[in-house]
């Protein structure tokens, strides 16, 4: 079946939209995404925590990019939301996802908790997608960054404990984040506010070293 769309199609390239800086950095949080979830995978987690962080400050940091960039077209702006919506799945949804996954050794209950975190995760961005933010800058549901946000801090208490109860209490955090993600709840836009990415810059610097620590040594 042929789908026929009442738009007509720009006459730049598809690729030509890379070259936009903000689009620039949401591919480089896919990078990091995609380093997490490979790094998860073979069980180096404090590599999986400092790639799921990075993701989320080059996620903050395009936002804060596009805005400042006045230049940019109509096109370019709902190209980029687009692309950032999609590399929100794999970044806040994939990602801890499979880190779960993988720190309960695969166990079916936990493929269980990562569909019921996709589900809700799909199912807050396409809302958002829908409906946007309400007029006094709040997003209804707890925006979805954060579970990368929280997770990777709960992720240092994990030597505080054995494997198979901290791969339990990963599992309700993560299905706990999920029903927060759709829940009616008011939170603000925390990335929208330049001081706040300051914030999360400080936070992502003192994750990293406190990762790289363990990861090295």
């Amino acid at each position: 079946m042929k789908y026929v769309h009442n738009k007509e199609l720009p006459s730049r390239s598809m690729l030509s939209f890379v070259l936009d800086v903000p689009n620039l950095c949401s591919l480089a949080g896919l990078a990091c995404s995609l380093g997490a979830i490979y790094c998860s995978l073979i069980g180096v987690y404090a590599a999986a925590m400092i790639g799921m962080i990075w993701a989320v400050a080059f996620d903050w940091a395009d936002g804060l990019i596009a805005r400042k960039m006045h230049l940019r077209t109509g096109v370019d702006k709902q190209f980029g939301g687009q692309l950032d919506l999609l590399i929100d799945i794999v970044s806040y949804g994939i990602a801890p996802g499979i880190l779960i996954l993988s720190f309960g050794n695969y166990s079916i209950i936990y493929l269980g908790v990562v569909f019921v975190m996709l589900t809700f995760g799909v199912i807050r961005l396409s809302y958002f997608s829908t409906f946007g933010i309400s007029s006094d800058g709040n997003y209804t549901g707890l925006a979805i960054d954060n579970n990368s946000i929280i997770i990777v801090f709960v992720f240092m208490f994990q030597n505080q404990f054995e494997q198979i109860n901290f791969s339990i209490f990963l599992g309700c955090v993560g299905i706990f984040l999920a029903i927060l993600n759709v829940s009616p709840i008011k939170t603000p836009k925390l990335s929208g506010k330049p001081a706040n990415v300051v914030s999360l810059a400080a936070y992502t610097l003192g994750v990293t070293i406190f990762y790289s620590w363990h990861f090295l040594f």
